[in-house]
């Protein structure tokens, strides 16, 4: 038995604490290589990008480092899994391997139905557990709160004592540049790891969380008054579990004079966890919404949804709107922006712009610190009107940036071509007169864009070819469908769908949940 081996395979669960197959690993009689694979293709495909790699190997780092006091570091191999696995197993006996479930997009699907074939076909027990309230081959919506809640609620697993030392069994090395990304937009990457993740949301629960609701929708404060917690949890250095209790913990110990002010947005920010599965249970269920609109009658409504002309203005931030330019800037440098600025630049390119939320996804998601497949699909067509069974959300970008940043303070951060308007044309500067423009040194069409289309005229357009959708005599049997597969039971119904079913709860609507 000296050649045999167990596997604990890190996916996205990069941690040692409230880790299950860790942990059971650990009380196994046989050894265990602590396993991660550095699939060279999934970085290469078009969701992918440094930003996350960056935050991915802080995490490795950190797990290396974890696991090493325990007894045994962390083995990294580069390659496919399948070819790893086997690789392993050309040299040792593999018993069982050791895993989180896990719920992605599909090429994280594929593969992990390539791995669990090859477990079956040579013998070898694959052993999964949940991470998390997504339950894997759900039946039914009705009573899959129950099951969230309940898994939620379980006791933190204990991290193992001692982890046997595995010898003549060697690690690959790797850094920040073992991927080659060809996108050089990416300009700031937020820290992985552990460590900080336990200290972000410490700086939340005891500092930061008591303005958290208050601040959440403005682009310029939501930043220092969310938690920053969301890519931690998208690749797991902390746990939904741990998070909860946390939470649980500062409300037992609130202050009395605390109470008011603390109560409701740890509150809320607790149900941000559950509207966290709640969303990715939606993948789980249909893996296909990545590629395919919930609603099958919406899938041809932007079959010229494709303009480049469009989707490089809006994702270089030169739409001629100062607010949405300010917004995708704002994302491409810090890789976070709010929920409701997120929802706002999906808006702008799907009704607006009437881009494709396929066409325009994908730069998104490399952007996006948090991205969750999950969340960023379903939220994708939610924000674009593709569902059937959200109400349509169409932001008006003038009236948002009066509204959250009435003094232009935030768009001459980010837009400094308009550094010389005061908050009476900053807005709208293609109302200027040319006295105006040449007075305060900014002349549309030469130093910032004309609006590169009417949003009243776009958005009725946009409006018309929705209705006429809806209109079809098939709309409302698609629409019960995807109800029943995909909508929130928060609102007390269960299996029953009318009209009102399709009024999902504004919470629901949030492109970004922490």
């Amino acid at each position: 038995m000296e050649n045999t081996f167990n596997i604990v395979w890190f996916k996205r669960d990069l941690r040692v604490s409230d880790h299950l197959p860790l942990f059971n690993a650990s009380k196994d009689t046989i050894p265990f290589i602590p396993l991660y694979i550095l699939e060279e293709e999934y970085w290469k495909q078009k969701f992918s990008s440094f930003r996350h790699w960056s935050f991915v190997y802080d995490c490795l780092v950190e797990l290396d480092n974890d696991l090493s006091l325990l007894g045994q570091s962390l083995i990294i191999k580069k390659g496919h899994s399948v070819d790893i696995f086997n690789n392993i197993l050309n040299n040792y006996k593999i018993k069982k391997v050791f895993a989180h479930e896990e719920t992605s997009n599909l090429w994280v699907k594929n593969r992990n139905t390539q791995v669990k074939n090859w477990c079956l076909t040579n013998s070898i027990e694959l052993i999964e557990y949940p991470t998390n309230g997504v339950v894997k081959h759900l039946k039914s919506r009705d009573d899959w709160s129950k099951v969230k809640n309940k898994r939620l609620q379980e006791e933190i697993i204990a991290t193992p004592k001692k982890i046997k030392k595995i010898k003549n069994f060697q690690s690959e090395k790797i850094s920040k540049n073992s991927i080659v990304f060809k996108d050089k937009s990416i300009i700031k990457v937020q820290a992985g790891g552990r460590k900080n993740a336990i200290r972000l949301l410490d700086n939340f629960l005891n500092k930061n969380g008591k303005l958290y609701l208050q601040n959440i929708s403005s682009p310029k404060h939501s930043e220092k008054y969310s938690s920053r917690i969301s890519p931690h949890l998208t690749w797991g250095s902390i746990s939904s579990k741990e998070i909860i209790k946390k939470i649980r913990i500062r409300k037992e110990n609130l202050k009395i004079v605390e109470k008011s002010q603390w109560q409701r947005n740890l509150t809320a920010f607790q149900s941000r966890l559950s509207w966290r599965c709640h969303f990715i249970q939606k993948i789980e269920d249909d893996p296909l919404i990545e590629i395919s609109n919930m609603h099958a009658l919406y899938e041809n409504i932007r079959d010229d949804g494709n303009n480049n002309l469009f989707f490089k203005a809006w994702k270089n931030g030169k739409t001629g709107y100062p607010f949405v330019d300010a917004c995708m800037r704002n994302l491409t440098y810090e890789g976070w922006i709010t929920f409701r600025m997120r929802a706002m630049l999906v808006s702008f390119a799907s009704y607006d712009l009437w881009l494709d939320w396929r066409f325009f996804g994908h730069h998104l998601a490399k952007l996006f610190t948090d991205y969750e497949p999950g969340i960023h699909y379903s939220q994708l067509q939610m924000q674009s009107g593709v569902t059937g069974i959200n109400t349509l959300r169409i932001y008006n970008p003038v009236k948002q940036s009066k509204e959250h940043d009435e003094s232009g303070e935030y768009i001459k951060k980010w837009v400094p071509e308009l550094k010389n308007l005061t908050s009476q044309w900053i807005h709208e500067p293609w109302k200027m007169s040319q006295e105006i423009q040449i007075r305060l040194n900014c002349e549309i069409g030469k130093d910032y864009s004309y609006p590169i289309v009417d949003h009243n005229d776009a958005v009725r357009i946009a409006k018309q070819k929705i209705s006429k959708v809806q209109k079809q005599k098939e709309f409302k049997n698609i629409a019960k469908k995807v109800y029943l597969k995909h909508g929130s039971r928060s609102n007390g119904n269960r299996s029953t769908f009318n009209d009102r079913s399709l009024k999902i709860k504004k919470l629901s609507n949030q492109l970004s949940l922490f």
